[in-house]
């Protein structure tokens, strides 16, 4: 019991001290910007996370009438005890990409008590929709659906998967994983040679294959769910001189739209990629101006159009439009 309330003491020290300077700051006259805190996900995680920090950082300025902060974590314990210093420091708006879904409900009662509006971007949670005034958020179920009903569509004889999944919990997973699951449950011809989670990593998702290739059992489709994991995929492939893409002897599949990603679509050396679109900031900057004016949003939940690319189909406008 000691050790672990010492690592929950040294966690919340560890945030404090990020927050520290801004909440210095803040108690200067803040001119009437509207304050807003940011908790997202490492923009290391992948490109997708790269272009969605770079995209709220475009949008919320000091130009566009905001004073942001923003925390960073892969961990769903490390960004509950950001948001709630975050409420503890008064901010105006909460946005929040959870890194999971689940445990949200306290903290977010709090905001909502403290007269906090909630705005969720790009990750849903498992709490009661009235705690939270909004969601701009991809539809992972429909994402896992048209990647499957693509792969369907290919007619293979058999499928042997091998299954890469992200972080287990975030609705990324859950959306991507759910079409393939059903899939394989009610044919008899789709087979899950492995499931795993990679947590987004390309190494991982190396790894993961390559102790596939090792074991000698058959393969004939990767299915990523984003595009560092399919690619760490066939970095094994290559390795093992496997082919792969159009024409080639495996499937390739990713997720989220990498420009790298479409051009290796392009290049034929990849077979699909589904569209996850970074870019939710103008839709929330509009919501908050309407907040701002008292008016509510007309939906709970926003859906991002999206789609998904087969290579044979692709073009060079398709990658320069969509990459990110």
């Amino acid at each position: 019991m000691k050790k672990l309330m010492l690592t929950l003491a040294v966690l919340l020290l560890s945030v404090t001290v990020i927050f520290a300077a801004g909440a210095a700051e803040a108690s200067a006259d803040d001119g009437g910007l509207i304050r807003v805190g940011i908790i997202n996900n490492d923009p290391n995680e992948s490109g997708y996370r790269t272009a969605n920090d770079s995209d709220l950082k475009r949008v919320f300025t000091e130009e566009n009438g905001y004073d942001a902060s923003y925390y960073y974590s892969l961990r769903n314990d490390e960004q509950i005890a950001a948001a709630q210093l975050f409420i503890q420091d008064g901010v105006d708006y909460l946005l929040l990409s959870a890194a999971g879904t689940a445990g949200w409900d306290s903290v977010l009662q709090d905001a909502q008590n403290a007269g906090i509006y909630v705005i969720l971007f790009d990750r849903t949670v498992d709490a009661d929709e009235s705690l939270y005034v909004a969601q701009v958020v991809s539809d992972t179920n429909l994402q896992g659906q048209t990647a499957v009903d693509w792969l369907a569509s290919q007619n293979l004889d058999e499928y042997n998967i091998i299954h890469i999944q992200g972080v287990m919990g975030s609705s990324a997973q859950i959306g991507r994983t759910g079409a393939l699951n059903e899939m394989v449950a009610n044919n008899d011809n789709w087979n899950l040679v492995t499931q795993q989670t990679a947590e987004w990593n390309a190494e991982t998702a190396q790894q993961i294959t390559q102790a596939v290739i090792d074991s000698g059992e058959p393969f004939n489709v990767i299915y990523a769910e984003n595009d560092d994991m399919a690619r760490g995929a066939v970095a094994a492939l290559d390795r093992a001189n496997i082919s792969h893409g159009v024409d080639g002897d495996v499937i390739i599949m990713g997720f989220d739209c990498n420009k790298w990603a479409l051009e290796e679509l392009l290049a034929g050396r990849w077979n699909y990629d589904g569209q996850a679109n970074p870019f939710q900031a103008d839709t929330i900057d509009g919501i908050i101006k309407n907040l701002e004016q008292g008016i509510e949003p007309e939906s709970k939940t926003i859906f991002l159009e999206e789609q998904g690319f087969d290579a044979t189909t692709i073009t060079q406008e398709d990658v320069d439009r969509y990459g990110i």
